[in-house]
């Protein structure tokens, strides 16, 4: 089976309050545009995350409002900040890397939640009958670009809703040279 290969840059996920205390009392995200996943979406705000080491400007903010607020970023991201953050499903923000947050109506001190994201690849569940995967199971991409590479520990995320494709950050699509519409072959791992 083929899937499209997504480049996900860095970018926030932001809880209801974190939204007010970044960008004022009442505050709604405004809407740029819509993202392959249904439902998901790019906003006009911004950011800036900021580190021990270093500050990175102008973070997108991706909606809607989420039950935890989450700073996804790639590892090169993470060592000019001067954070190590763990490589982990989106959601898993048990003990993960602090960061700042800074808006144009305030700053949050996050104690948790910046992550680099595990590469995964969304299928919607006739998708995954299809060729027998499960949630949560491990599987393989195989790009054949520049740049040759399969990717191993990807993780299969199952939903009804969600369209096919894999996610994988700067870094990795650094790694492939991933550029244009790219798509790669999932390897169901046995």
């Amino acid at each position: 089976m083929k899937v499209l290969i997504e480049t996900s840059a860095r970018h926030i996920h932001l809880t209801e309050e974190h939204i007010e205390a970044l960008f004022g009392s009442g505050h709604k995200l405004n809407y740029k545009k819509e993202l392959s996943q249904p439902g998901q979406f790019a906003c006009e705000e911004r950011v800036d995350i900021v580190g021990a080491k270093g500050t990175i400007k102008n973070v997108i903010i991706l909606g809607p409002a989420r039950p935890a607020t989450q700073v996804e970023v790639s590892l090169t991201d993470a060592r000019a900040l001067g954070l190590t953050p763990p490589v982990r499903e989106s959601g898993d923000l048990d003990g993960s890397a602090p960061c700042k947050l800074i808006g144009p109506a305030g700053e949050l001190d996050l104690p948790q939640g910046l992550i680099a994201v595990q590469r995964h690849v969304h299928f919607n569940l006739a998708e995954a009958a299809k060729i027998g995967v499960r949630d949560k199971q491990i599987i393989s991409v195989r790009i054949d670009s520049a740049r040759p590479l399969t990717f191993g520990g990807v993780v299969a995320r199952l939903h009804e809703n969600f369209t096919l494709a894999m996610h994988i950050d700067t870094d990795e699509a650094n790694a492939c040279a991933a550029s244009g519409e790219l798509y790669g072959e999932i390897i169901v791992n046995s």
